[in-house]
C-alpha cells in the first residue's frame, strides 16, 4: 500500500491537477496514512496548499469545529477523509467542503462508493485488496465494488469525460484489463444462504415437499446462472441428469441442515416437509438457522442474565463483525475494564468482541477508538431481534425464570445499564455520585403526608415524588447539575409511562348468575390467610385473565403523545411496548405470555389459561414488564382456590363461546 502513494500523487498531477479527486482505500487506517503521505509530497512543492480552494482563515474557523485531530491536519492542506469511524458532524463537514470544491482531494473507504453520490473528475483506487478479519487474510474487493468506485469518475454537469486509475499488483494487471474491456457477469450468492431461504419458504407454507423445494430453486437467478456458467458453481456439465442430480444434492443437504437445527421435520415418506416452532421463529425474526439451534442447545430453565448475554453474543449474526488488525490487543485491554471475564485466548473472535461491546455499552465504559463506536451500533442493531427470538424459544419451553431474565436483558440493552444498577441511573447525566441527592431529598409538605418515607431509591418513587412538576425535580439536583443537563434528565423522566393495572378473571362457575361471568382480582398486597382473597375456580378448565391497562397523564405534555420510547443510549428509535407474563413461581413455570404495544390511553389485554387438574390452592403471578425501560415493572399475585372440575361449568363455557361466535357472524 505504501508503494502506491507516489503513483497516486503523480496521477493527480497528471490527470487532475485542479479538479476534484476521489481516492478509495481499503481501511480507515489507510485513509489517515495516505493523507499524511500526500501531505509529505505536497511539502516538496512550491505551493503546499495548492489543493485548498478557500481562504486559510476561513478554513481555520471550520477546523476549530472538527473533532478528529488527523482530519484537522489534512483539511488545512485541502485533503478530506471520509469513513464510518468519524463523528457524524465531521463527516458532514468533509462532504460539504468536497461537494463545494473547497478541498480538492477526498480519501474514503470503499463503502462511500455505495453511499452518498460524490462524483469527481478523477478516481484513484489505491489497491484492490482488503483485510478480512473473519478469514485473517487479504482478499480482493468484489468486482461490483471496483466498478462502483470507477463509476464515481466524471461529473456530468462539469466534465465531458471522467478518469479512473486502478493501482494493483503487477500479477493482477491482466485480470483487471480484461474485465475493464469485456462484459463481466454477475453471479448468484444464493448458495451461501440457501438453507435460510428454504426455511423461510417452508415456514410460510410455500414449500411443503422436497419436490416443491426443487421447483422453487428452478425459479431463482442462481438456476439461470448455473446453466450459463456451470463451472463457477462446480458443476461438470449441463445435461438434464447432471443438473437434476446437482440440485437434488443441494436441496437434500440444506434440508438436513435445517432438520439438525430443529427448524423442520421431514415426513416418514421422506418427501413431505413440516415447519417446526424453531423454524418459524428463525423465519419471523430473520435469523440464521444456526442461531436458533444454538438457542435450543444452550438455553435452560433458569438462565442468568450473564449466561443470556453470552448466548446473545454467540449468535451467528455476529460472525461477520470485523476484528481488524491488532484489535485483539485492544479487546484484551478493554476486557480489563469490564465486569464479566472472558476466555483470554478468544480476543480475536467476533463473538468475543460482540460480548465486550455489549458489556461496555451496559457499563458505559470508554471505547478505545471510534471504530468501536460504529461496531457497537452494529451489535445493538442486531441485538433486539435476537433477544426477541430467544424470548420466544424460552416461552415455548415454559421457562419462567429465563423468560423474565431475557425481558430484563432487553431492557438493559435499550437503556445501556446493568440490572443491578439503580434505575435512577437511566436518567441522562445522572451518575452514581448523584444518587445521594435523591436519598437525602425531603419534600416541602405539611400535614399528615409530611411524615413518611422521603428517601427515593427508584424511578417510580421519583415519578411519584415529582408529581409531574419540573421545579420539584430541579430542586433535587440543581446543586450538582447545570440547567441544561437538568432539562435533559427531566425530559426523560417526564416521558416515562405510568400505567395503572386492573385484573379480572372471566369464565364459568357452578353458581353462575346470568350475565355475571367475571370476577375482579385485587391488585393490593394480600395476606394468604385471608380467605376472601382466594378466587374459586374449577379444575382443568379454561379461564381468561383480563388485564386493564390505563395510562396516567400528568398533563405536562401538549399535543398528541408520541409512541416512541425515550432511549438516549440506543442508536435506533424504538416504540414503547410491554410484556404480560403469567407464571407460577413455585414451579418456575410460564403459563402465558403476551406482547402489548403502545398504550395511548386505555387498553384491555386477555390471557387465556387452563387451571391445574388437581384441586388445591395455587398462587399465579402476573408480571407487567416494559420492553424498553428499567425499573418500571409491576407484578401482582393472583390467589386461586381450584376446586373439583365441573361439567356444568364447562358446558356453560362452550355454550357461551358458541353464542359469541354466532354474534360475531
Amino acid at each position: 500500500m505504501a508503494s502506491m502513494n507516489k503513483p497516486a500523487f503523480q496521477a493527480i498531477r497528471s490527470h487532475s491537477p485542479a479538479k476534484p479527486v476521489l481516492i478509495f482505500v481499503s481501511s480507515r487506517r489507510q485513509t489517515r496514512l495516505t493523507a499524511l503521505e500526500l501531505i509529505a509530497f505536497l511539502a516538496t512543492e512550491e505551493d503546499p496548499k495548492q489543493w485548498l480552494n478557500m481562504d486559510e482563515r476561513e478554513m481555520e474557523n471550520i477546523i476549530a469545529t472538527v473533532r478528529d485531530s488527523n482530519l484537522k491536519l489534512t483539511l488545512a492542506f485541502g485533503i478530506g477523509m471520509h469513513h464510518a469511524g468519524l463523528h457524524e458532524r465531521d463527516r458532514k463537514t468533509v462532504e460539504e467542503l468536497f461537494v463545494n470544491c473547497k478541498v480538492q482531494v477526498l480519501i474514503a473507504t470503499s463503502t462511500l462508493a455505495w453511499g452518498v453520490n460524490f462524483p469527481a473528475h478523477l478516481v484513484i483506487i489505491k489497491g484492490t485488496e482488503y483485510y478480512d478479519g473473519k478469514t485473517r487474510r487479504y482478499v480482493d474487493f468484489p468486482i461490483t465494488d471496483v466498478l462502483q468506485m470507477m463509476g464515481r469518475a466524471g461529473r456530468p454537469q462539469f466534465d465531458d469525460q471522467g478518469k479512473a486509475v486502478i493501482l494493483v499488483h503487477d500479477i493482477k494487471k491482466d485480470f483487471y484489463k480484461k474485465f475493464l474491456y469485456e462484459p463481466f457477469p454477475v453471479e448468484s450468492s444464493l448458495l451461501g444462504v440457501l438453507s435460510d431461504h428454504l426455511n423461510a419458504e417452508i415456514a410460510g407454507g410455500t414449500i411443503t415437499s422436497k419436490q416443491d423445494a426443487l421447483d422453487y430453486i428452478t425459479w431463482t437467478y442462481f438456476f439461470r446462472r448455473l446453466i450459463m456458467n456451470p463451472s463457477y458453481y462446480n458443476l461438470g456439465d449441463v445435461s438434464h441428469d447432471s443438473v437434476n442430480k446437482f440440485l437434488s444434492h443441494l436441496i437434500e443437504k440444506s434440508l438436513i441442515e435445517l432438520e439438525l437445527s430443529h427448524c423442520i421435520e421431514i415426513g416418514e415418506d421422506n418427501r413431505s416437509i413440516e415447519p417446526l416452532t424453531y423454524g418459524r421463529i428463525a423465519s419471523y425474526y430473520y435469523l440464521k438457522h444456526q442461531t436458533v439451534k444454538m438457542f435450543k442447545d444452550r438455553l435452560k430453565p433458569e438462565c442468568s442474565t450473564e449466561e443470556l448475554l453470552s448466548i446473545l453474543s454467540d449468535a451467528e449474526e455476529y460472525t461477520d463483525l470485523p476484528v481488524r488488525h491488532n484489535e485483539d490487543h485492544m479487546n484484551s485491554e478493554l476486557a480489563k475494564c469490564l465486569p464479566i471475564e472472558l476466555n483470554p485466548h478468544s480476543f480475536d473472535s467476533p463473538h468475543t468482541k460482540a460480548h465486550l461491546l455489549l458489556q461496555a455499552h451496559l457499563s458505559r465504559a470508554m471505547l478505545p477508538c471510534p471504530d468501536y463506536d460504529t461496531d457497537t451500533k452494529t451489535v445493538l442493531d442486531q441485538a433486539l431481534r435476537v433477544c426477541q427470538a430467544m424470548l420466544d424459544v424460552a416461552a415455548n419451553q415454559g421457562w419462567l425464570v429465563t423468560v423474565l431474565n431475557i425481558t430484563n436483558l432487553i431492557q438493559m440493552v435499550i437503556q445501556g445499564r446493568w440490572l443491578k444498577d439503580s434505575s435512577l441511573l437511566t436518567l441522562p447525566n445522572i451518575e452514581n455520585h448523584h444518587l445521594h441527592l435523591f436519598k437525602k431529598w425531603k419534600p416541602v409538605m405539611k400535614g399528615p403526608h409530611a411524615r413518611g418515607r422521603t428517601s427515593i431509591e427508584c424511578l417510580p418513587e421519583l415519578i411519584h415524588a415529582c408529581g409531574g412538576k419540573d421545579h420539584v425535580f430541579s430542586s433535587m439536583v440543581e446543586s450538582e447539575l447545570h440547567a441544561a443537563k437538568t432539562k435533559q434528565a427531566w425530559n426523560f423522566l417526564s416521558h416515562l409511562p405510568v400505567i395503572n393495572v386492573g385484573i379480572s378473571v372471566k369464565g364459568s362457575w357452578d353458581d353462575l348468575v346470568e350475565g355475571h361471568n367475571e370476577l375482579c382480582v385485587s391488585t393490593l398486597t394480600a395476606d394468604k390467610r385471608d380467605d376472601n382473597k382466594w378466587i374459586k375456580l374449577h379444575a382443568d378448565q379454561e379461564y381468561v385473565l383480563q388485564v386493564s391497562l390505563q395510562r396516567v397523564h400528568f398533563g405536562f405534555h401538549k399535543g398528541k403523545p408520541e409512541s416512541c420510547a425515550v432511549t438516549p443510549r440506543f442508536p435506533k428509535s424504538k416504540d414503547e411496548g410491554w410484556f404480560l407474563i403469567l407464571g407460577e413461581v413455585d414451579k418456575r413455570e410460564l403459563i402465558a405470555l403476551k406482547r402489548v404495544g403502545y398504550i395511548r390511553n386505555h387498553h384491555v389485554a386477555s390471557l387465556s389459561f387452563y387451571t391445574p387438574e388437581i384441586p388445591g390452592r395455587y398462587i399465579y403471578t402476573l408480571y407487567f414488564m416494559s420492553d424498553c425501560y428499567l425499573g418500571l415493572d409491576q407484578q401482582y399475585d393472583i390467589y386461586l382456590n381450584v376446586t373439583q372440575a365441573s361439567l356444568s361449568a364447562q358446558v356453560n363455557t362452550k355454550v357461551s363461546d358458541a353464542l359469541t361466535d354466532l354474534a360475531l357472524k
